[in-house]
Parts: C-alpha cells; structure tokens; sequence
C-alpha cells in the first residue's frame, strides 16, 4: 500500500449546531488525523473540505482528508467526486462513520457489507457503484429508553463523556493510520480485542 492515495472520509453534518453530535465523529476524527499531520482543509469543488497530508508519521503514506459539506444523507457525491478527482480506488478509500450497533467507545473496523440503516453509508455505495471500501465503524451506542433514534444522533454526547470521546476520536484516528501501512485483519485483531 505504500505510496498509494489514499482517501479517507469522515462522515457529518456541516455546520457549527452539528459539531458536537454523535453524528460527527467521523468529522471530529477527520479534523484530529488532519491536526496530526499538520494539514489544513480546504474548499474542493467536489463540495468537500479537503487535506491533503501524509498521515501517520510514514513518507509513503500520501492520503487525502475529507469531510463531506454536503448533508450526511447525501455524502456520496462529494466521496464520489473526490475519488474521481485524486483518481482513487474504491479500495484504497476508508470511510469513518458512527454506528448505533456498537457500544460506545468500541471500534469495529471491516471492508464492505452493507449500510446497517445508515443513510451516508448508503449514498456513499450507491455514488461509487460498490460497498467494497473500507470502514472505520466508531461505536456510540443505542439510544436509552425510548429516545428516538434520529434525536439520538443528533445530539451531543453528554459532559459526562467528554473524556471518553476524546479517547474514542484519539483510537479512531490511530486506526485509521494503521489501515495505511497493515493488513485489515492485523487491524482488527488490535482494536476490536479492547
């Protein structure tokens, strides 16, 4: 993989009433791995904040940072047109997403499948024609009692967790960098034993 683009997508929503959502943790780990590398986004005319970077400390590792200004719901056409632009493989591209289906603060990390309801992942198979990119799936857990779902994503992670979610954002990151330079399976077996 060295020497290869690559281009990895935080998923969220624009827009400073967004920022602290569950929703966005793609985006806060997209802005964490852009700090660490000592890039800054920039307006793509795909419609995408875009970093351009070497990611992980390793000269080889050429990628791309993006955060979609479109709407969660409609993240595949900026993916899309960025994969186009930097001429980037649909296996070469890691998309970070928040997932209902795992505990807070687990990662769980695979390649392909399907969306599991989540509309950005969705839009963004549909726009690249196939499922088949790799996913960096950041738990925040189910909504308590009766919450609805949509309200649920849509809010802040609580003060109470603040720590944690910095901790979650730091390893989400970490993984993220690892997919860079291993194999997904000797990924996985780091980040989904804790």
């Amino acid at each position: 993989m060295s020497g290869e683009l690559h281009l990895i997508v935080g998923l969220g929503n624009p827009g400073p009433q967004y920022a602290g959502n569950r929703h966005n943790v793609g985006f806060m780990v997209a802005d964490l791995l852009a700090e660490r590398a000592g890039a800054r986004f920039k307006t793509h005319r795909a419609g995408a904040q875009v970093a351009e970077a070497r990611v992980g400390g390793i000269p080889g590792h050429r990628v791309v940072v993006a955060k979609p200004m479109s709407f969660m719901n409609i993240s595949g056409g900026p993916t899309a047109g960025l994969a186009q632009f930097y001429k980037v493989p649909v296996e070469n591209i890691i998309v970070i997403h928040d997932e209902l289906d795992i505990p807070f603060e687990a990662i769980r990390l695979k390649r392909g499948g399907g969306d599991n309801g989540h509309n950005g992942l969705r839009s963004i198979t549909k726009s690249m024609g196939s499922p088949d990119y790799l996913r960096v799936r950041v738990g925040i857990g189910r909504p308590p009692g009766r919450q609805d779902t949509a309200n649920f994503v849509l809010s802040d992670f609580p003060t109470s967790q603040r720590d944690e979610v910095g901790v979650l954002v730091e390893r989400s990151a970490d993984a993220c960098e690892a997919l860079l330079s291993a194999e997904l399976s000797a990924v996985q077996n780091t980040y989904h034993a804790v």
